[in-house]
Order: structure tokens, then sequence, then C-alpha cells
């Protein structure tokens, strides 16, 4: 396997994100920018150019790409402290009115790969719980990722929502107001396949939940 060009990405990135949490000022951070733009920045941008080509090809539309910004918005918020603490990216591909996500983020603590619909408008919601009260596909689908390894983003409500019955065989899923799906890495699981083709694999095996929401949205 040829050398993989964002080898650095993942481990400069957490050792970067480790200091910043110990040092979470404007101040380190101003004193430290060149490194972030230099280790972090320069190269999560030329991974969603990377990665936005090949998901193109995989979902044959065309993909909108977003880094997220290292600032934190501290203005309703208790917690002051200036910046965030991990690098996340966002790929998204359009799907009527809406849009999907494909998520990676990186922090001292995890490195996330997902995909889907954080949150679902009312009409999207509406024929979701339809969707999952009709038939088991979304359950199944779901099912065949956990078994490779994916977790499902956590629900939304307590309760199955009215007007189906508690005790719904797909009650868990009637709970969910949006739906993502996430495969959880390791740096050895980054190293052994290559960043590149980590990613894309997980986009692969997440696809057939992001064609099964899309006649949804």
């Amino acid at each position: 396997m040829s050398s993989d060009p964002f080898a650095s990405l993942v481990p400069e990135a957490r050792a970067f994100l480790t200091k910043l949490e110990s040092n979470n000022s404007r101040d380190w951070f101003q004193d430290n920018k060149a490194q972030y733009d230099t280790r972090l920045k320069n190269p999560a941008l030329a991974l969603l150019d990377v990665i936005s080509a090949d998901l193109g090809r995989m979902t044959a539309q065309p993909v909108t790409t977003k880094l997220f910004r290292p600032h934190r918005d501290v203005r309703f918020s208790k917690d002051k402290k200036p910046y965030h603490t991990h690098l996340h990216m966002l790929w998204t591909t359009p799907a009527g009115a809406s849009a999907q996500g494909w998520y990676f983020g990186i922090s001292p603590s995890y490195i996330s790969i997902g995909a889907g619909v954080m949150g679902f408008d009312k009409t999207t919601l509406l024929n979701w719980r339809a969707a999952v009260d009709q038939d088991a596909t979304f359950a199944t689908l779901v099912s065949d990722l956990t078994d490779k390894g994916a977790r499902l983003s956590e629900p939304e409500l307590k309760r199955v929502p009215a007007p189906y019955a508690k005790d719904h065989p797909r009650g868990d899923l009637l709970r969910h107001k949006g739906l993502s799906v996430w495969f959880d890495k390791s740096p050895q699981d980054i190293k052994k396949g290559g960043l590149t083709e980590t990613i894309m694999t997980a986009f692969s095996d997440l696809l057939p939940v992001q064609s099964a929401l899309r006649p949804l949205l």
C-alpha cells in the first residue's frame, strides 16, 4: 500500500487538542496558531477535498465541504472556554429540500466517522415515523451496521411518540427525531488502513442507510 499522505493528521491533531484542553485560552491559541494551521487546518482542508471527490463518485451527487471553526460560541453558555477541543469535518450531499451529512471527527478521546441527518424537519419526521412503522427496513439496516461495530445516535425521546403503541416492535427507532450512525476508530485502525481508505470504507458501509433516508427528505 502506498504511503498515506494524511498519516500525521490524527496523531498531530490529538496531540495539539490535548494541549489545548489544558491551555484553553486565546493567548495560548494565538501563540500556537501557526501550528494549528500547519498541522490541523491545512491537512484537514486537503482531506475534505480528497474525500469530496471520492464521495461524489460513490453517491453520484455534488458534495459540499465544511471544516468547523475552532472558536466556540460562548454567548449563551456557562462554559466560557473559547475553543473547541475537537477537529470536525463535514461533507453534505443534497436530498430534496434538505441535505445528508457525512462526518469525521478527531478529539483526544475519540476518532469517529458517521453519516445521516442530525435533525429531521417536521415533514421528514412524519415520513420517518411512517416508514419505521410500516416495515423493518431501517431496523434491518441499523442492525446490519451494529453487527459491523457501528453505534446509533441516542434517541431524543424517552418514550415512543403517539399514536404508536408503547410496545411497538421498532419503538426504539420511533423515539429518534434524527438518525446518524457512527463508527468509532482507534489510531491503530487509521494507521493500518490509511485515513482516506478508512473513511471511505465507513462511508460505503453507511451508504445503504443514507439511500433509504433520501426519499424521506
